[in-house]
């Protein structure tokens, strides 16, 4: 595989998908390279589905899939060289010692980096000669990502890799995860439905829900524009109806309206109305992630 990478670590164009109880429609997707992004959605929203459709393990009823320049499914082996995948269901042979693994996947991939694979077996606190049933649930995902990790992929596919783990489990995980993109020519495409993990580390994000792509854009951008203003409204005023507004939660005397694009002339046009703003704050991405959702169900019931 050449060195020069391409623009983008992967890219979904119009992809759909249907199964007997579920359908993933016209999907558009991609992510920079040499950035996170946190794939964030209910249980059964599609996630799983998207990530299997990118690593060719299922193929598209429709539209097209590049993964580090290479068409999926048709060039899915040459692309797999240079991906690794961790899901929260895979799992070693039982018997074997992690030292096993290490050494297999080595044999496998010519990039396999020894040094860094001797690093992370203490930065995670395992031991080489342990065997896979002697591990904990979050020493199983630990040595998945470390068999991962020290392959040096350009581009890691991790599905709720963070389910079930501890708090320090977690905390070891996102940090490394972190550490990595530090280089400018991998990334890493992260699902979850724990919206504080894809927060602390995500340059972009994807909402989907019920099988659609409810919004995409980076964090920095989610995060500035969503704001929820408390309104003293006297009686006899009317508030404006403003196009921005994507919630209105009205109390005996005060009204709380949700925007997803909040500007310095908003508080203006509220108080020329002749409401008193009260308050704005900012909202976090759980609170965006949920507002987002039941916006994009409001507007297209199942």
């Amino acid at each position: 595989m050449s060195t020069d990478l391409p623009a983008n670590a992967f890219c979904l164009q119009g992809v759909s998908k249907t199964f007997s109880y579920f359908r993933l429609e016209g999907l558009n997707l991609s992510l920079p390279q040499g950035q996170i992004m946190g794939l964030v959605g209910p249980n059964g929203a599609g996630k799983s589905t998207t990530i299997r459709l990118l690593m060719g393990l299922v193929a598209a009823d429709a539209g097209a899939i590049e993964a580090l320049g290479f068409r999926i499914p048709d060039q899915v082996e040459q692309a797999k060289r240079a991906i690794a995948f961790v899901s929260d269901d895979m799992r070693l042979f039982s018997n074997a010692t992690l030292d096993w693994h290490m050494r297999f996947v080595a044999s496998i991939y010519p990039q396999w980096d020894e040094l860094y694979a001797r690093q992370l077996l203490k930065r995670f606190n395992l031991r080489a000669e342990q065997t896979v049933t002697k591990l904990s649930r979050g020493e199983h995902v630990k040595a998945l990502l470390l068999l991962a990790l020290a392959r040096r992929p350009a581009l890691l596919v991790l599905d709720e890799p963070t389910s079930g783990l501890d708090p320090v489990a977690r905390h070891e995980l996102l940090a490394e995860l972190m550490e990595i993109v530090r280089d400018e020519r991998r990334s890493i495409l992260f699902s979850s439905h724990n919206t504080q993990d894809v927060e602390r580390i995500c340059d972009q994000i994807a909402f989907i829900d019920r099988g659609r792509l409810v919004d995409s854009r980076d964090k920095e951008s989610f995060l500035e524009r969503w704001r929820r203003i408390s309104v003293d409204v006297p009686t006899g005023v009317v508030l404006p109806r403003l196009a921005d507004v994507v919630d209105v939660s009205l109390g005996e005397r005060v009204a709380v309206l949700t925007t997803d694009n909040y500007l310095p002339q908003t508080q203006a046009l509220l108080e020329q109305s002749g409401g008193r703003v009260r308050d704005v704050q900012r909202m976090s991405l759980e609170e965006i992630f949920v507002a987002c959702v039941m916006r994009s169900r409001e507007r297209e019931p199942s």
